[in-house]
């Protein structure tokens, strides 16, 4: 199947592009809103800029749109996007969905309206089991955002591999958030992974933190593509 994937540049959507290629389909595109609220309901918010490096890196279209993140409004932006996609030649659109019902819904709705497939190859995976299928893969993911009880602004940069995993683990034990993430606790980025033609080189980059609410993300200023 063609397909358009709904990418945000995180562990997720890069895995359900991974693994749709894996699987036989055909990526046409890569699909990504660029929201300008920090509160959206349904689209990642930190450095979506880089979807630009990280689609020249799998050699891949990039497809864009700006949404202002309102609830439900957004999703009209969203579908103006998928429309561009399906006229691309899109079959189908590829999400990193693992366990938002909300959000599943959601693309779901559009996509059935538009006459277009739905493929999500997370649906439902258990957290741990998709860390793992990351690390099988060689995966290389940063914690760019934070939003949830123990995990603090140390986190905020630091790449997650099988060393400290554990202790993410640990935390999500502790505190009760969800290990992916997949509620907003944290917020990814994927800086390689072997689908990647080169990896993502880290430059300048700013911590951003609210003390008061104990949340915060990391802006990267800047970023290039290195040779692997």
């Amino acid at each position: 199947m063609k397909l358009s994937v709904l990418f945000s540049g995180g562990k997720d959507s890069t895995l359900a592009a991974c693994l749709a290629e894996k699987e036989g389909h055909e990526i046409l595109s890569l699909a990504t809103m660029h929201s300008s609220s920090e509160e959206s309901y349904m689209f990642h918010y930190p450095n979506t800029w880089l979807t630009k490096l990280q689609a020249a890196a799998m050699h891949k279209r990039l497809l864009t749109s700006e949404t202002k993140g309102i609830k439900e409004k957004e999703l009209k932006d969203l579908e103006n996007l998928l429309k561009i996609a399906k006229k691309d030649g899109a079959q189908g659109i590829a999400a990193g969905a693992l366990a938002s019902q909300y959000q599943y819904e959601r693309v779901k709705r559009i996509c059935k309206k538009l006459k277009l497939k739905v493929y999500t190859p997370l649906w439902h995976i258990e957290p741990e089991d998709e860390w793992k299928m990351l690390f099988k893969y060689n995966f290389r993911v940063v914690i760019t955002g934070v939003s949830a009880e123990g995990l603090t602004k140390e986190w905020l940069g630091k790449e997650i591999d099988e060393n400290n995993f554990g202790k993410l683990k640990e935390l999500s034990r502790k505190y009760d958030f969800h290990l992916s993430g997949e509620g907003g606790e944290y917020e990814t980025l994927v800086i390689d992974c072997p689908f990647f033609r080169h990896r993502i080189e880290i430059g300048e980059r700013e911590v951003i933190w609210n003390s008061q609410s104990e949340a915060g993300w990391l802006k990267v200023k800047s970023a290039r593509l290195a040779d692997k």
